[in-house]
Parts: C-alpha cells; sequence; structure tokens
C-alpha cells in the first residue's frame, strides 16, 4: 500500500532542527504575575514523565511528515479514442457443430474452435472496442462495443451452437454490424465476418445489396471468412470487395488461426502512449496520529499523581 511514496515538501523536515534547539534552548515561561502557583500544576508527575516524552515527540514528528504531504503517484492508461472499432460476427448455426476442424483434437466441434481463437484475438487488440453479434436463424447483438475485453471473452465462451437458431441469416447479421458500430467511438470501424454456409432465404429478412449499402455509408471494413467447404465464397469476396476488406479462407484450426493473426497484422492495434497520473495523497495517516498523540500529551501534562 505504501510502496513508491514520496514527500512533496521535504524541506518540511527541517522543522526538526528548530524543535530540537528549543528543547533545550527554549525553556516555557509562566507568566507568574496572574497565576503565582501555576508551576505547581503544569510539573508533570515523575510517573507520567516518559509518556510525556514520547507523545510530544511523536505528535511532532507526525504533525510535520503529515506538512511534508506523502503523496503516491497512481498512473492509468487513457482510454483509447484513436483505436478501432471491431464488430465480430459469427456464424452459430447448427452446421458449426461439425467435428475435424481441430487436426490434433478431431472431438471438438466447429464451434469450439472458432470460440478459441476468437477469444485470442480479442485478448491480442489491447486498445481497441470490440462488440459481438451472433448469427443463425435470426441476427443479435450479443455485446455492444466495450472495452472490458475479459467480459467479452467470457461471452465469447459461453455461446452454444443454435443460440440464434438453426439457418443462416447472413446478411441480416452483416446489416446488424451497423446497428452495433454506430456509435462513433473512433473513425475506424471494420467487421469481421465468420461462416461456415450459405444464407438462408427463407429466413434471411434482409437482401444482400441492402446490407451492403448499409454497411458502406456506415463506412466499415467488413474482412469475411469462410471456413469449411460449404460457403459462398463469390458473396463473400463482393462482401470485402464492396467495403474495402479482403476475403480469408480457412479448412482448419491452424488456417484460421493465420487468418486471425493476419487480420491483427493489416488493421494493428494503436500503442497509445497517453497516461493519467494521479496523487493519492497519505498526510490525513500521520496528521491523526499526531493530534491523537497531542491530546494524549496534554492529558498526561496535566494529570497529577494519586
Amino acid at each position: 500500500m505504501f510502496d513508491g511514496i514520496y514527500f512533496e515538501h521535504p524541506y518540511i523536515f527541517l522543522l526538526f532542527f528548530v524543535f530540537i534547539v528549543c528543547e533545550y534552548f527554549c525553556p516555557m515561561q509562566i507568566p507568574s504575575f496572574y497565576f503565582p502557583h501555576i508551576t505547581k500544576f503544569m510539573q508533570p508527575s515523575t510517573k507520567n514523565f516518559q509518556f510525556l516524552f514520547f507523545f510530544k515527540w511523536l505528535s511532532i514528528v507526525m504533525v510535520i511528515t503529515a506538512l511534508a504531504s506523502p503523496v503516491k503517484e497512481e498512473s492509468f492508461e487513457d482510454i483509447p479514442r484513436d483505436g478501432y472499432e471491431i464488430g465480430l460476427i459469427i456464424d452459430a448455426s447448427s452446421s458449426m457443430q461439425s467435428r475435424g476442424f481441430d487436426k490434433h483434437n478431431q472431438s471438438l466441434h466447429r464451434f469450439d474452435v472458432v470460440k478459441e481463437i476468437v477469444n485470442d484475438f480479442v485478448y491480442k487488440r489491447k486498445n481497441d472496442f470490440l462488440g459481438l453479434v451472433v448469427f443463425g436463424k435470426y441476427s443479435f447483438i450479443a455485446s455492444p462495443l466495450t472495452y472490458d475485453k475479459k467480459m467479452l471473452q467470457n461471452i465469447i465462451s459461453h455461446l452454444e451452437i443454435g443460440i440464434a437458431g438453426q439457418y443462416t441469416s447472413l446478411y441480416e447479421a452483416l446489416a446488424q454490424s451497423v446497428n452495433l458500430l454506430q456509435n462513433n467511438i473512433t473513425s475506424h470501424k471494420i467487421a469481421i465476418l465468420l461462416t461456415d454456409g450459405y444464407s438462408t432465404k427463407e429466413f434471411d429478412t434482409i437482401p444482400l445489396d441492402t446490407a451492403l449499402e448499409l454497411v458502406k455509408d456506415a463506412k466499415i471494413k467488413v474482412y469475411p471468412i469462410g471456413i469449411g467447404k460449404e460457403y459462398n465464397k463469390n458473396i463473400l469476396q463482393k462482401i470485402a470487395r464492396e467495403t474495402g476488406g479482403k476475403m480469408f479462407e480457412a479448412s482448419n484450426k491452424e488456417e484460421l488461426w493465420k487468418v486471425y493473426q493476419t487480420i491483427n497484422t493489416l488493421e494493428p492495434s494503436k500503442v497509445l502512449h497517453h497516461r493519467v497520473i494521479l496523487l493519492k495523497y497519505y498526510y490525513f495517516y500521520p496528521l491523526f496520529v499526531g493530534l491523537l498523540s497531542l491530546i494524549l500529551f496534554v492529558y498526561f501534562r496535566n494529570k497529577r499523581d494519586a
């Protein structure tokens, strides 16, 4: 708690020498003209002398220490205003339950591998605001834009296959990213759209062209990722081309990990150098002890032997 404390006014400690000098050369003068016998009442008892000496000097030391103003610097990183707004759009339809995407653990669902890699990506985006859109038969914002990476990782970890229905409303999810990234926290907006299938026309309520217009009007750059073998490559390429992004493909865990690494390189999280330094003052601790010692000094100073 008290590590790193320093004094704002260290020269105040020179007052110690003043008190030491006065201890020997400045005896207390009693106006006996008005109170001729007051010295008898002011003389401390022998039994209380050790208490007087201790509390007198403790109060002096503590008050001078308080006047020297002990402080501790606490620094905080400024909230990034020049980073990215990143929308993570994840397919949670029934096709994501396919196994074998991880060569080293064939029993894992494709969706479990995606969650692991996306969480790793979230961890690496130190200075960005990230949000989450999940889609299946319908799409919804699972997490608004946040700077709390641990909370977002926790939400991603608890996602389940079919949480948004069994089908694939791909274009609706793309349009939903506009709602996610509409707060204009920063001027850099990107969306990473991951899917393993085709849009289900019966349930995808928004046409592709309409979704693309919304995304382009919001100035969102989209990086579509197709995983597995049954996605519409032409559609994903069109989304990337018209929004200024790039389309990626991944057939296994290692390739998907490299895709997110590539996006992380293409859109690097900006390193901030702005820090807020707060001064935490601790003068009240020695001041309290000093005043308490002074009260006890006065008490024992005026206490007479029984």
